[in-house]
């Protein structure tokens, strides 16, 4: 297939309601996909009767799983927890724990921000755990304004010698931060990145032995991406990944 020379890369939706069931991502996740990771971007469907995750990882030269409003199950990570029916979405954990395995077994980049570095950390056989409301990580509810909402900043402390700290030696960044889950156990050959400067929740990992470029941060890079040189490193970094699947 010609192409022009750009990556596709996939963007995970999730299931909401919206006075009828739709399927939904911030289109702020697609603008940094396609001016800094210069990409073709195609929207995947938290429907796993939609989506044949064989075919799409043939197709697909990266995938980035997004936030979302919606908790990954416990069961994903086995745990008995129990959650509200709606704080769920396991259509999406579905669709995200198949597609994003089978790219990783064809070496092919997973990234993931917010609810998408939870699922990999699943995916990887570690758990989550709930941070109770936590102030530190999340403040205020969906009925406020994104302006507040993603507004909330904390610092976190970028790992010498990680991807994310970069050749200039970043040593601590500001973050904005949304997030209910946290990573509990650390998954199998993941690497910590970044963590939280005061309680150490882990902010950001990548997995370097699996054959594939897997990096997840657990803030949102796509909401101020044109004051973070880090955030647009995130997306330039996914693009120039996925390029060499094309």
């Amino acid at each position: 297939m010609i192409r022009g020379g750009k990556p596709i890369i996939g963007l995970m939706c999730g299931n909401e309601e919206a006075n009828r069931p739709i399927q939904a991502v911030a289109t702020r996740f697609i603008d940094p996909l396609v001016k800094l990771g210069g990409a073709s971007v195609v929207l995947i469907p938290a429907i796993p009767e939609a989506v044949d995750t064989v075919m799409m990882a043939d197709m697909l030269d990266g995938l980035l799983l997004t936030g979302g409003r919606s908790h990954v199950a416990p069961a994903q990570y086995g745990d008995c927890a129990e959650l509200a029916p709606q704080a769920c979405d396991p259509r999406r954990d579905s669709v995200a724990l198949a597609l994003g395995g089978r790219m990783i077994e064809r070496g092919k980049p997973v990234y993931g921000i917010c609810r998408g570095m939870q699922e990999i950390n699943v995916l990887f056989g570690g758990s989550l755990t709930c941070l109770g409301g936590s102030a530190r990580h999340h403040r205020g509810s969906w009925d406020e304004s994104y302006e507040s909402l993603f507004g909330h900043h904390h610092p976190v402390d970028l790992m010498p010698g990680g991807v994310l700290a970069g050749r200039d030696g970043d040593r601590r960044l500001e973050v904005n931060s949304v997030h209910q889950q946290g990573v509990d156990r650390l998954g199998y050959g993941l690497v910590v990145e970044a963590r939280d400067a005061e309680d150490g929740l882990i902010e950001a990992f990548r997995a370097p032995g699996c054959g594939a470029d897997v990096l997840a941060v657990q803030w949102h890079p796509e909401w101020d991406v044109a004051q973070c040189h880090v955030a647009r490193s995130f997306f330039t970094r996914l693009g120039h990944s996925a390029r060499g699947h094309a």
